[in-house]
């Protein structure tokens, strides 16, 4: 298994600096990762750093409570295109998905898609696995599904649980083969990111990056 391409090595602080992206992207190139996540001021950077290489530039929208209106995403869904990020994570409307409000966020993944897809971009929605119900999950991914998002994602990392084996299993049992699951919150060990990659997992969201690889290489 090539676990460095199931990683997006991550950084979302809110006091991220210039130095924080320049060291993230160097050990990305390093370690050939698929892809950077960073705050959406530093794709620019980031892009900088990476180009030419086979490690991509995500950033976030909606991040990291989902509640922003869908102006609001949109605008930054556009922006994060402009500075050429590759791929973007959004936050689902997580008010909407507790309060089974369905139809807004089928107008707000509606009003979305044009935009990646017309752009041909890359577009992970995060639906907080770790704080929803079980019937919660399973309605995301019919209506994610149904509207062809290249990715479901657990979660931002900011909520109380993040990613789990049993939600990822879940969510690969009713999702599309096509559509690919991001495993992220509190990954820090190889052990447990391969148990979520063996649950179905495609790409893992990791800020502990580094020490998954060195414990890969020491299992290896």
């Amino acid at each position: 298994m090539k676990i460095n391409r199931y990683i997006d090595h991550t950084i979302l602080k809110p006091v991220t600096t210039v130095e924080d992206i320049k060291t993230l992207c160097m050990q990305a190139v390093e370690y050939d990762f698929a892809a950077v996540c960073v705050p959406p001021p530093f794709v620019k950077l980031a892009k900088t750093f990476t180009g030419g290489t086979g490690t991509k530039v995500a950033t976030v929208t909606g991040f990291p409570f989902g509640y922003s209106a869908i102006e609001a995403k949109v605008a930054e869904s556009v922006l994060a295109i402009i500075d050429e990020a590759d791929e973007l994570d959004m936050v689902a409307n997580l008010i909407a998905i507790r309060g089974g409000d369905w139809g807004y966020l089928e107008k707000e993944i509606a009003t979305i898609m044009p935009i990646v897809r017309n752009k041909q971009r890359v577009i992970k929605v995060i639906i907080e696995s770790g704080i929803l119900l079980e019937e919660e999950i399973i309605k995301c991914c019919e209506l994610y599904g149904r509207y062809g998002v290249d990715f479901v994602k657990t979660s931002t990392g900011y909520a109380e649980k993040g990613a789990s084996a049993e939600a990822v299993a879940l969510m690969r049992k009713h999702l599309p083969g096509n559509i690919q699951i991001k495993a992220s919150g509190g990954i820090r060990t190889f052990a447990f990111a391969k148990e979520l990659i063996d649950a179905g997992a495609t790409r893992i969201g990791a800020s502990a990056s580094i020490e998954i690889m060195k414990q890969a290489a020491a299992m290896q």
